[in-house]
Protein backbone atom coordinates (compact mmCIF):
# COMPACT_ATOMS: atom_id res chain seq x y z
CA UNK A 1 0.00 0.00 0.00
CA UNK A 2 1.35 3.15 -0.89
CA UNK A 3 1.12 4.67 2.82
CA UNK A 4 3.07 2.20 4.27
CA UNK A 5 5.55 2.50 1.81
CA UNK A 6 5.65 6.32 2.65
CA UNK A 7 5.42 5.23 6.16
CA UNK A 8 8.54 3.13 5.65
CA UNK A 9 10.33 5.55 3.77
CA UNK A 10 10.13 8.04 6.73
CA UNK A 11 11.04 5.84 9.54
CA UNK A 12 14.51 4.63 7.75
CA UNK A 13 15.08 8.81 7.45
CA UNK A 14 14.32 9.78 10.65
CA UNK A 15 15.29 7.08 12.90
CA UNK A 16 15.08 6.69 16.59
CA UNK A 17 16.38 9.40 19.21
CA UNK A 18 19.27 8.96 21.42
CA UNK A 19 18.43 9.34 25.46
CA UNK A 20 20.22 12.71 25.90
CA UNK A 21 17.95 13.86 22.74
CA UNK A 22 14.64 12.63 23.79
CA UNK A 23 15.12 13.97 27.48
CA UNK A 24 14.83 17.99 25.32
CA UNK A 25 11.88 17.13 24.02
CA UNK A 26 8.18 17.90 25.80
CA UNK A 27 6.03 14.83 25.90
CA UNK A 28 2.14 14.77 27.13
CA UNK A 29 0.93 11.21 28.15
CA UNK A 30 -1.97 9.60 26.14
CA UNK A 31 -4.66 9.36 28.32
CA UNK A 32 -8.44 8.72 28.86
CA UNK A 33 -10.14 11.37 29.30
CA UNK A 34 -14.19 12.03 29.77
CA UNK A 35 -15.25 14.17 26.85
CA UNK A 36 -18.42 15.51 25.20
CA UNK A 37 -19.65 13.60 22.25
CA UNK A 38 -21.14 16.02 19.70
CA UNK A 39 -22.79 16.21 16.66
CA UNK A 40 -21.09 18.35 13.50
CA UNK A 41 -23.30 20.07 11.15
CA UNK A 42 -22.31 22.80 8.86
CA UNK A 43 -23.75 26.09 9.55
CA UNK A 44 -23.63 30.28 7.98
CA UNK A 45 -22.43 32.89 10.18
CA UNK A 46 -24.98 35.67 9.81
CA UNK A 47 -25.76 38.67 11.66
CA UNK A 48 -28.65 39.15 14.71
CA UNK A 49 -29.08 42.77 13.76
CA UNK A 50 -29.19 43.35 10.04
CA UNK A 51 -31.19 45.81 7.89
CA UNK A 52 -31.54 45.38 3.84
CA UNK A 53 -32.18 49.07 3.10
CA UNK A 54 -34.51 49.49 -0.54
CA UNK A 55 -35.67 52.36 -2.40
CA UNK A 56 -38.84 54.37 -1.81
CA UNK A 57 -38.53 56.50 -4.51
CA UNK A 58 -37.86 56.56 -8.09
CA UNK A 59 -34.40 57.98 -9.73
CA UNK A 60 -31.59 57.53 -10.30
CA UNK A 61 -28.50 56.69 -7.96
CA UNK A 62 -26.41 59.86 -8.61
CA UNK A 63 -24.13 59.46 -4.72
CA UNK A 64 -22.67 56.14 -3.45
CA UNK A 65 -20.83 56.90 -0.32
CA UNK A 66 -20.39 53.35 1.14
CA UNK A 67 -18.82 50.15 -0.12
CA UNK A 68 -18.94 46.80 1.09
CA UNK A 69 -16.69 46.55 4.50
CA UNK A 70 -17.07 49.96 5.36
CA UNK A 71 -17.63 50.77 9.20
CA UNK A 72 -21.25 53.16 8.91
CA UNK A 73 -22.38 54.83 11.73
CA UNK A 74 -26.90 54.79 12.92
CA UNK A 75 -27.93 57.95 10.17
CA UNK A 76 -24.73 57.94 8.06
CA UNK A 77 -25.30 58.88 4.66
CA UNK A 78 -25.00 55.89 2.53
CA UNK A 79 -26.45 56.77 -1.50
CA UNK A 80 -28.26 59.42 -2.67
CA UNK A 81 -31.06 59.15 -5.21
CA UNK A 82 -32.31 61.84 -7.32
CA UNK A 83 -35.38 62.08 -7.06
CA UNK A 84 -36.90 65.05 -9.06
CA UNK A 85 -39.98 63.33 -9.84
CA UNK A 86 -40.70 63.28 -5.75
CA UNK A 87 -39.73 66.87 -5.97
CA UNK A 88 -42.22 67.70 -7.77
CA UNK A 89 -44.70 65.97 -6.27
CA UNK A 90 -44.45 67.52 -3.32
CA UNK A 91 -44.21 70.95 -4.60
CA UNK A 92 -47.88 70.02 -6.42
CA UNK A 93 -48.98 68.13 -3.11
CA UNK A 94 -47.95 71.51 -0.88
CA UNK A 95 -50.01 73.98 -3.40
CA UNK A 96 -52.92 71.25 -3.35
CA UNK A 97 -52.62 71.51 0.42
CA UNK A 98 -52.74 75.31 0.37
CA UNK A 99 -55.61 75.67 -1.83
CA UNK A 100 -57.93 73.06 0.01
CA UNK A 101 -56.71 74.67 3.44
CA UNK A 102 -57.97 78.32 2.59
CA UNK A 103 -61.54 76.51 0.72
CA UNK A 104 -61.80 74.49 3.87
CA UNK A 105 -61.55 78.16 5.89
CA UNK A 106 -63.74 80.21 3.19
CA UNK A 107 -66.97 77.35 3.38
CA UNK A 108 -66.12 77.06 7.24
CA UNK A 109 -66.88 81.31 7.55
CA UNK A 110 -69.87 80.90 5.11
CA UNK A 111 -71.37 77.87 6.85
CA UNK A 112 -71.42 80.07 10.56
CA UNK A 113 -73.14 83.10 8.49
CA UNK A 114 -75.52 79.93 7.68
CA UNK A 115 -74.85 80.61 3.42
CA UNK A 116 -74.56 76.75 2.70
CA UNK A 117 -75.20 73.77 4.36
CA UNK A 118 -73.18 71.27 6.76
CA UNK A 119 -72.46 68.93 3.76
CA UNK A 120 -71.10 71.64 1.70
CA UNK A 121 -68.45 72.36 5.00
CA UNK A 122 -68.11 68.68 5.67
CA UNK A 123 -66.80 67.89 1.68
CA UNK A 124 -64.27 70.96 1.87
CA UNK A 125 -63.16 69.71 5.81
CA UNK A 126 -62.55 66.23 3.83
CA UNK A 127 -60.51 67.55 0.95
CA UNK A 128 -58.20 69.60 3.44
CA UNK A 129 -57.64 66.29 5.25
CA UNK A 130 -56.52 64.48 2.57
CA UNK A 131 -54.58 66.80 1.08
CA UNK A 132 -52.69 67.29 4.52
CA UNK A 133 -52.24 63.77 4.11
CA UNK A 134 -51.16 63.79 0.60
CA UNK A 135 -48.40 66.86 1.49
CA UNK A 136 -47.25 64.32 4.60
CA UNK A 137 -46.65 61.61 2.34
CA UNK A 138 -45.27 63.68 -0.40
CA UNK A 139 -42.30 65.56 2.05
CA UNK A 140 -41.34 61.80 3.78
CA UNK A 141 -40.94 60.65 0.07
CA UNK A 142 -38.82 63.33 -0.66
CA UNK A 143 -36.50 62.91 2.07
CA UNK A 144 -36.25 59.30 1.43
CA UNK A 145 -34.24 60.14 -1.34
CA UNK A 146 -31.31 60.14 0.97
CA UNK A 147 -30.27 56.81 2.13
CA UNK A 148 -28.88 56.67 5.41
CA UNK A 149 -27.80 53.81 7.59
CA UNK A 150 -30.83 52.50 10.38
CA UNK A 151 -27.68 51.07 12.60
CA UNK A 152 -23.77 51.47 13.51
CA UNK A 153 -22.05 48.33 12.22
CA UNK A 154 -20.54 47.33 8.79
CA UNK A 155 -21.44 47.55 5.38
CA UNK A 156 -22.18 43.82 4.42
CA UNK A 157 -22.96 44.39 0.63
CA UNK A 158 -24.13 47.19 -1.71
CA UNK A 159 -26.23 45.93 -4.49
CA UNK A 160 -26.11 49.14 -6.66
CA UNK A 161 -23.88 51.07 -8.63
CA UNK A 162 -23.61 54.54 -9.22
CA UNK A 163 -25.66 55.55 -12.13
CA UNK A 164 -28.31 52.60 -12.03
CA UNK A 165 -31.94 53.19 -11.85
CA UNK A 166 -33.52 52.44 -8.07
CA UNK A 167 -37.20 51.83 -7.98
CA UNK A 168 -39.51 51.36 -4.57
CA UNK A 169 -38.51 48.37 -3.50
CA UNK A 170 -34.95 47.59 -4.88
CA UNK A 171 -32.41 46.81 -2.66
CA UNK A 172 -29.73 49.71 -2.68
CA UNK A 173 -27.38 47.80 0.46
CA UNK A 174 -26.92 45.59 3.42
CA UNK A 175 -25.40 46.81 6.79
CA UNK A 176 -25.41 45.23 9.85
CA UNK A 177 -24.44 45.18 13.22
CA UNK A 178 -21.32 42.67 14.29
CA UNK A 179 -21.79 42.85 17.95
CA UNK A 180 -24.52 40.25 17.57
CA UNK A 181 -23.50 37.01 15.39
CA UNK A 182 -24.87 33.62 15.07
CA UNK A 183 -24.97 30.94 12.97
CA UNK A 184 -27.71 28.16 11.61
CA UNK A 185 -27.48 24.97 11.26
CA UNK A 186 -30.07 22.01 10.45
CA UNK A 187 -30.33 19.31 12.79
CA UNK A 188 -31.49 15.46 11.31
CA UNK A 189 -34.84 14.04 13.29
CA UNK A 190 -32.90 11.51 14.63
CA UNK A 191 -30.47 13.55 16.61
CA UNK A 192 -33.11 16.53 17.56
CA UNK A 193 -33.92 14.80 21.19
CA UNK A 194 -30.27 14.21 21.87
CA UNK A 195 -29.44 18.08 21.15
CA UNK A 196 -32.41 19.33 22.87
CA UNK A 197 -31.63 17.74 26.10
CA UNK A 198 -28.10 19.47 26.09
CA UNK A 199 -28.85 22.85 24.16
CA UNK A 200 -25.10 23.18 24.41
CA UNK A 201 -22.37 23.98 21.28
CA UNK A 202 -19.32 24.63 20.32
CA UNK A 203 -18.49 26.68 17.17
CA UNK A 204 -15.21 25.37 15.12
CA UNK A 205 -14.27 27.95 12.02
CA UNK A 206 -11.93 25.36 10.00
CA UNK A 207 -9.78 28.34 8.24
CA UNK A 208 -8.05 29.49 11.02
CA UNK A 209 -9.04 26.41 13.50
CA UNK A 210 -10.32 28.14 16.48
CA UNK A 211 -12.96 26.90 18.42
CA UNK A 212 -15.48 29.56 20.05
CA UNK A 213 -17.80 28.14 23.12
CA UNK A 214 -21.61 29.27 22.10
CA UNK A 215 -23.47 31.54 24.22
CA UNK A 216 -27.18 30.20 23.95
CA UNK A 217 -28.62 27.34 21.06
CA UNK A 218 -31.78 27.77 19.98
CA UNK A 219 -34.03 24.98 18.05
CA UNK A 220 -36.55 25.80 16.00
CA UNK A 221 -40.51 24.11 17.09
CA UNK A 222 -41.39 23.16 14.04
CA UNK A 223 -39.53 21.22 11.32
CA UNK A 224 -39.01 21.05 7.64
CA UNK A 225 -41.45 18.61 5.75
CA UNK A 226 -39.04 18.20 2.82
CA UNK A 227 -35.88 16.97 4.61
CA UNK A 228 -36.81 16.44 7.96
CA UNK A 229 -34.50 18.22 9.77
CA UNK A 230 -34.61 21.31 12.20
CA UNK A 231 -33.02 24.62 11.90
CA UNK A 232 -30.98 25.69 15.31
CA UNK A 233 -29.51 29.31 15.84
CA UNK A 234 -26.09 28.86 18.07
CA UNK A 235 -25.16 32.69 19.19
CA UNK A 236 -21.39 33.32 19.38
CA UNK A 237 -20.82 35.56 22.79
CA UNK A 238 -20.10 39.36 22.49
CA UNK A 239 -17.29 39.36 23.87
CA UNK A 240 -14.76 38.71 20.96
CA UNK A 241 -11.97 40.55 20.83
CA UNK A 242 -11.61 42.48 17.52
CA UNK A 243 -12.84 41.76 14.24
CA UNK A 244 -12.53 38.33 12.68
CA UNK A 245 -12.77 37.89 8.96
CA UNK A 246 -14.05 34.02 9.74
CA UNK A 247 -16.70 35.91 11.98
CA UNK A 248 -18.81 37.92 9.26
CA UNK A 249 -22.18 36.81 7.86
CA UNK A 250 -21.98 34.22 4.96
CA UNK A 251 -18.72 32.95 6.09
CA UNK A 252 -18.43 28.80 6.79
CA UNK A 253 -18.35 27.73 10.39
CA UNK A 254 -19.58 24.25 11.58
CA UNK A 255 -21.71 24.10 14.80
CA UNK A 256 -21.28 20.81 17.66
CA UNK A 257 -24.07 20.24 18.98
CA UNK A 258 -23.11 18.54 22.69
CA UNK A 259 -25.27 14.87 22.56
CA UNK A 260 -23.54 13.37 26.07
CA UNK A 261 -20.42 11.97 27.12
CA UNK A 262 -17.98 9.55 27.16
CA UNK A 263 -14.43 8.22 28.14
CA UNK A 264 -11.97 8.58 24.77
CA UNK A 265 -8.76 7.95 24.09
CA UNK A 266 -6.91 11.37 23.26
CA UNK A 267 -3.93 13.05 22.25
CA UNK A 268 -2.42 16.18 21.45
CA UNK A 269 -3.23 17.83 18.25
CA UNK A 270 0.20 19.60 18.11
CA UNK A 271 2.02 16.00 18.74
CA UNK A 272 0.85 14.73 15.31
CA UNK A 273 2.65 14.79 12.14
CA UNK A 274 1.57 14.49 8.62
CA UNK A 275 3.36 13.73 5.72
CA UNK A 276 1.02 12.77 2.35
CA UNK A 277 -0.91 9.90 3.58
CA UNK A 278 1.10 9.17 6.93
CA UNK A 279 -0.30 10.26 9.99
CA UNK A 280 2.66 9.50 12.90
CA UNK A 281 3.79 10.38 16.51
CA UNK A 282 6.68 10.53 18.33
CA UNK A 283 6.57 7.62 21.49
CA UNK A 284 8.99 7.77 24.19
CA UNK A 285 9.16 4.15 25.00
CA UNK A 286 10.40 2.75 28.42
CA UNK A 287 13.99 3.56 27.82
CA UNK A 288 13.55 7.40 26.99
CA UNK A 289 14.33 6.84 23.09
CA UNK A 290 11.73 8.68 20.90
CA UNK A 291 10.67 6.35 17.98
CA UNK A 292 8.31 7.59 15.33
CA UNK A 293 5.19 5.44 14.66
CA UNK A 294 1.89 5.32 12.77
CA UNK A 295 -1.39 6.58 14.16
CA UNK A 296 -4.64 6.69 13.29
CA UNK A 297 -6.76 9.29 14.52
CA UNK A 298 -10.57 11.31 14.66
CA UNK A 299 -11.09 14.49 13.22
CA UNK A 300 -9.75 17.80 15.67
CA UNK A 301 -11.77 17.79 18.65
CA UNK A 302 -12.23 20.87 20.30
CA UNK A 303 -9.31 21.70 23.15
CA UNK A 304 -6.89 20.70 20.52
CA UNK A 305 -6.87 16.84 20.63
CA UNK A 306 -7.81 14.13 18.52
CA UNK A 307 -9.44 10.89 19.70
CA UNK A 308 -7.06 7.75 18.84
CA UNK A 309 -8.67 5.06 16.90
CA UNK A 310 -4.86 3.26 16.48
CA UNK A 311 -1.42 3.37 17.10
CA UNK A 312 -0.62 4.08 20.42
CA UNK A 313 -1.98 3.18 23.58
CA UNK A 314 -3.11 4.62 27.15
CA UNK A 315 -0.64 5.95 29.20
CA UNK A 316 2.61 6.47 26.43
CA UNK A 317 4.32 9.33 26.02
CA UNK A 318 4.37 11.23 22.97
CA UNK A 319 6.75 14.33 21.64
CA UNK A 320 4.75 17.39 21.33
CA UNK A 321 6.78 18.98 18.72
CA UNK A 322 7.34 16.15 16.11
CA UNK A 323 9.03 18.76 13.94
CA UNK A 324 12.02 19.12 16.73
CA UNK A 325 12.08 15.22 17.05
CA UNK A 326 12.58 14.66 13.64
CA UNK A 327 15.00 17.68 13.07
CA UNK A 328 17.60 16.07 16.33
CA UNK A 329 16.86 12.59 14.88
CA UNK A 330 18.58 13.37 11.49
CA UNK A 331 21.93 11.10 10.96
CA UNK A 332 24.76 13.84 12.26
CA UNK A 333 22.82 15.41 14.94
Amino acid sequence: MPSKLAFLLLAAVLPGLTLAQAQTLATATVELREIELTYPAEAVVEAVKQAVIAAQVPGRVVEVRADAGDAVKQGQLLMRIDAREAAEGYAASQAQFINAKAHYERTKNLYEQKFISKAALDKAEADYRAAQAGAGASAASASHASIVSPLTGFVAQRHTEAGEMATPGKPLITVYDPKGLRVTASIPQYKLAEVRANLRAKIEFPESGKWVDAAKVEVFPSADPRTHSVTARVYLPDNQPGMKIEQIPGMFARVHFVTGKAKKLLIPAAAVLRRGEVTAVYVIDDKNAARLRQVRLSEPLAGGFHEVLAGVSAGEKVALDPVKAGIVARPGN
